[in-house]
Order: C-alpha cells, then structure tokens, then sequence
C-alpha cells in the first residue's frame, strides 16, 4: 500500500457521520440537565392543572348565569301568575257585588277611573320593599295589592330618628323644661313631646358616652348592656306617650322627677321615684299576727297592695329605666349643690 491510500484511508476515517445516521442515546446525564428536565415537566403539569380549573370556572359560571336566568325567568312568571290572579279575584268579587246590589235593588257602583287609581298608586315591588324598610311583613295571608297598599298607608307614619324610634316631634332642648301637669288637651300633648325629648337626649348622650368608652371589659360590656335594655324598657312609654294614654297617678310622679332632674336635683328626684315606686304605704315588717289577735293597724298593710304601680311588669321596667337615666345624667350634667348626687 503507497503513501496516497494511507492518507485516504486516514482522511476518510476523520470525516464526521452525515445528519441523517442517527445518534446514539446518552448513557450519561448532568444534573443540571436533569433538574431542567423535571422543571419543564413540571411547568408543563401546572399549565395543564390551570387549563383544566379555569375550564371548570367558566363551566361554573355559565351554569350559574343559566340558573339566574331560570329564577328570573320563574319570578316573572310567578308575578304574571299573582297579578292575574289579583285580576280575576277582583272581577269575581265586583260580579259578586253587582249581582247582590241588582238582587237587592240598589244602585250600581260607578267604576273607578284608571287615572285615579294610577294617580295615588304604588308598584307592587316598591311597596314590598318600603315595607321591608319598615320592618312590617311584606304580606299578610289573603292579603291583595290595595289591602297592602291601605295597610302600608297607616303605617307611613313618620318616625323621628333616636335611640327610640317615634311618631311625636320632638322639641328642642331650651323647650324641654317642663312644670306641672296641664289639664288641656294640647298642652298634655305638648308634655308628652318635651318628656319623650328629654329622654331621648339623655339616651343619646348616654349612647355617644359609651361609644367613645368603648373597652372589651366586663365592666363596659355591662354598661353597654344597661343602656340597650333601658332603650328597649323604655319604648312602650314613648308608645304611651305617642297615644296620649298615660295613668295620671304615674304622669304626675314622672314630671316631677324629670322637672327635679333638669333642675340638677338629684336627690329630690330620687326620692320622687322612691314614693312612685314604693309609695307611702305601711309594709309588713317581721311578725304580723300572733296568735289570735290581729296587731294594731294590721288592716292598713295591705290597703295599697291592689293596683300598685309596681305590679304591672311594663310599668316596673320603664320606672326602673328612668332610674338609670337618672344615674346617668347625673354624671353627664353634675349638681352644683354636691348634696345633690345620688349615693
């Protein structure tokens, strides 16, 4: 073999293999390549895993769109359905009532315009709604649309704003001073108005006092508590008040106390609470019978234990939120006289 075949032969043999022959497998691996293998295997596991939950949301959404469209849907229907029947219900009822006038000979009923009853009328949603503000029953059983409509009227009273809602109009505080009972009918209505003023302030500042108060403490949590159960004893007086229908024999004492207290006389008004609410009369005390005879002046233990103010539990409750509203105000507004504060 010469020279030139030697060199052929080694130039040929250093040649690179064509693309087209394929490669042979790794046996080896770095880490480095591995780690980057499992991170895109990874990735490629997670983007499957959000594919497949946002596919699930959009799914979710839909059905929930579809069942919002169906409950519409049913709501109309049922609406349509209540308003025809409202329609027929009140058609029967007018036949009935010609038929009854025609047998008993009477006029016919002149039909109302439907200009007067578009006029003072009120869509049947938002007369639902302005009663679920008031927080009255949106409707009672049997109840048809005008039947809401006149009941929604008697309610619409308007209610002054305070920590006890009320129909009374309120005055102001330079008008609160109150004196005695009057005897007239517009100046007792005037006194209910200055004493359900007066204690709405109290109750006010009381609530505001403690607001700013406000600690997580046993001790604040029973004050807070005292003042929403004197707001919630309190409301059938002002319901009292709003009707006129207060007792005189506890109307007198309350003035006096609510006058004793906006002149800072504290004690005075205590114990004009202490007669209202005990009173005068002789109470057992100890033994009251031994034997067979009766102990002088028995017969006048029991005189006053008919009707007393304190047997009726409504009465009881609001006399003894007076109280505390008493115990209060004395903080709120001090005595300049110190003998003047409640022990």
């Amino acid at each position: 073999m010469d020279f030139a075949a030697l060199m052929n032969q080694a130039i040929s043999g250093s040649k690179p293999k064509s693309s087209s022959e394929p490669e042979p497998s790794k046996k080896y691996m770095k880490r480095a390549e591995v780690e980057e293998e499992r991170r895109q295997k990874y990735l490629a596991e997670q983007r499957a895993l959000e594919a497949e939950k946002e596919a699930k949301l959009k799914q979710k959404r839909k059905r929930e769109e579809e069942e919002a469209e169906a409950k519409q849907a049913r709501e109309e229907k049922r609406r349509k359905f209540a308003e025809e029947s409202r329609r027929r219900r009140e058609e029967q009822e007018a036949e009935e009532e010609r038929a009854r006038r025609k047998r008993l000979g009477l006029p016919e009923l002149i039909k109302e315009t439907s200009e007067e009853v578009d006029a003072d009328d009120i869509k049947d949603e938002e007369l639902v709604e302005k009663l679920r503000e008031m927080g009255q029953p949106i409707t009672l059983f049997g109840e048809s649309h005008k039947q809401r409509l006149r009941r929604f009227r008697k309610l619409g009273i308007v209610m002054t704003t305070g920590p006890i809602p009320t129909s009374l109009e309120l005055v102001e505080e330079k008008d609160m001073k109150v004196d005695t009972v009057p005897r007239g009918e517009v100046e007792r209505k005037f006194l209910f108005r200055q004493l359900a003023s007066y204690f709405t302030m109290i109750l006010k500042e009381w609530e505001a006092a403690l607001e700013q108060e406000k600690r997580d403490t046993f001790a604040s949590k029973a004050a807070y508590n005292a003042m929403a159960q004197s707001k919630e004893n309190m409301t059938p007086l002002f319901r009292k008040f709003e009707k006129g229908d207060v007792d005189e024999g506890v109307l007198e004492p309350i003035v006096e106390i609510v006058k004793a207290a906006q002149e800072r006389r504290y004690v005075d008004a205590n114990d004009g609470y202490l007669r209202l609410s005990i009173g005068k009369a002789a109470w057992p005390i100890g033994v009251t019978m031994v034997g067979i005879h009766e102990r002088s002046a028995r017969e006048k233990l029991h005189e006053s234990d008919k009707g007393h103010v304190m047997g009726d539990e409504v009465t009881r409750k609001f006399l003894q939120s007076i109280k505390r509203c008493l115990s209060f105000a004395q903080v709120r507004w001090p005595p300049e006289d110190i003998r003047q504060l409640m022990g």
